[in-house]
């Protein structure tokens, strides 16, 4: 795979995660304990390598072309706000997670998500390196973060998903000091896990219904997108 096509530093930190949790001995031990912000650019590419000849899934951490316009609007939108924490709900393949990370490197990360083996993956990439990430097995609308623990909440793509997604949004109002950013898909789709259609009427009944009345609604692509200011 070409360097140029993913994430190094975090296809790097994934690697040698894996291969610390795995007690792999075919990898030089400098390569596992040098900072991870330290390594040369050769020494990186002897890492993925190594990736690659373990069979590692290396292409999870692929550059989408020019990156999906949804995950420009919410790296967009951490900038403007310069957070010091972000949770983000969902993480999934990170698709948005891993271009956030790469976005805003010094920024705590939250990712939640409820699915044992991402979660796995995510935790390799943090004992790999990415001291910044911190990965969860959980349901938001469990709130399974103290209240107003983080500067803003992510949910990508998410809340079509969830049955009870006003519960969702709730948890992630109570979670959130300053803003909540949203987006779900527009229009229908065929897509037999999307479960609700939320539009800008449903989305916005949601959030007054818990005091949040300051909402920037927009588009990016297929997603209607929003941004929820707290204060």
């Amino acid at each position: 795979m070409n360097k140029s096509d993913i994430y190094p530093r975090l296809a790097a930190a994934y690697v040698r995660g894996y291969a610390l949790r795995t007690e792999q001995t075919e990898i030089a031990t400098s390569l596992l304990d040098t900072p991870l912000d330290a390594l040369t650019d050769d020494e990186i590419d002897a890492i993925l390598s190594f990736g690659e000849k373990l069979e590692l899934k290396l292409y999870r951490f692929k550059r989408a072309p020019s990156t999906m316009s949804r995950v420009r609007f919410a790296i967009g939108a951490l900038y403007s706000l310069a957070p010091e924490s972000v949770c983000d709900v969902g993480s999934g393949r990170g698709a948005f997670l891993f271009p956030c990370l790469d976005a805003l490197p010094t920024t705590r990360v939250v990712a939640l998500d409820l699915l044992d083996y991402r979660v796995q993956t995510l935790l390799d990439v943090q004992r790999g390196g990415v001291d910044n990430l911190h990965p969860q097995i959980a349901d938001i609308c469990n709130r399974p973060l103290p209240e107003k623990s983080v500067d803003v909440v992510s949910t990508l793509e998410v809340l079509e998903h969830i049955p009870e997604y006003r519960q969702a949004i709730a948890a992630a109002v109570a979670l959130a000091r300053r803003s909540v950013i949203v987006t779900v898909p527009a229009e229908p789709d065929d897509n037999p896990e999307h479960i609700h259609l939320l539009t800008k009427s449903k989305l916005t009944d949601a959030f007054h219904d818990v005091g949040v009345t300051r909402l920037n609604f927009g588009r990016a692509g297929q997603s209607l997108t929003l941004v929820a200011n707290l204060n």
